[in-house]
């Protein structure tokens, strides 16, 4: 059955929900990790990079002046352990885009969802991200897509640093205020509930999208409307 929806901006998650976790924990995660430390060393004049490595060094303990085999560990941990902190996906995402325009990265899409967001944006449909990831490694992620070159369907890109915790109603009142429109016009769909339950606290409409096969295809998405994936849902532009 499919559900149908009425909205001014359909604003998307990456991870698990457009395209595999795993291939951001695989083939992104590999890529990026031997190549912290050189990326660090060798962009020592990047403001972006010193306050990623500044801030590494507050929130893993390290001395102010710990060097960059001791960043690299922390880097590592949290690669490890899934955190999300806002310096790792910062130097991620650096590294990212860099691999990308070597053609040395593609990014990965579900089949269902890339005819979906074309069929989306010629009926009026805006779309945005909001992810955890930087809007550094997330453009990049649209541009080098196997179907080719999505930014021209994306108008809004969104992280953490920009918006603010995916799990705290505030960012997506912030996001709400950036693109100009009203919260129930609004519809996010992500494959984590307390991001679902956060967006919809602030008033948006809210799809879960449970995916056969990934890490949160078990969770509880308690009231919420949930598709397996992007063909059981259609979205209609809101006037």
């Amino acid at each position: 059955m499919t559900l149908s929806l009425i909205a001014r901006t359909v604003v998307l998650d990456i991870e698990g929900t457009t395209g595999a976790a795993g291939y951001v924990h695989g083939t992104l995660y590999d890529y990026a990790r031997p190549r912290l430390g050189p990326w660090i060393d060798t962009h020592a004049d990047d403001p972006d990079v010193v306050g990623a490595v500044a801030r590494t060094r507050d929130e893993g303990g390290l001395r102010e002046d710990a060097g960059t085999a001791e960043v690299v560990d922390v880097l590592h941990r949290w690669m490890d352990d899934d955190v999300k902190a806002t310096p790792l996906k910062t130097l991620q995402g650096q590294i990212w885009a860099a691999g990308y325009a070597a053609g040395e990265l593609s990014s990965h899409f579900f089949d269902d969802v890339v005819p979906r967001l074309r069929a989306w944006h010629e009926r009026g449909v805006r779309l945005a991200v909001f992810s955890s990831g930087s809007v550094a490694s997330q453009v990049p992620w649209f541009r080098h897509a196997p179907a080719g070159d999505l930014t021209p369907l994306v108008t809004d890109y969104f992280d953490t640093v920009t918006a603010g915790p995916k799990r705290e109603a505030g960012s997506y009142d912030a996001i709400a205020a950036a693109l100009g429109d009203e919260p129930g016009r609004l519809l996010f769909l992500s494959d984590l509930p307390a991001e679902l339950f956060a967006a919809r606290e602030a008033g948006w409409q809210v799809v879960g999208v449970r995916r056969a096969g990934e890490p949160n295809a078990g969770a509880d998405f308690g009231d919420v409307p949930v598709v397996a994936d992007f063909t059981e849902l259609d979205v209609v532009a809101a006037p």
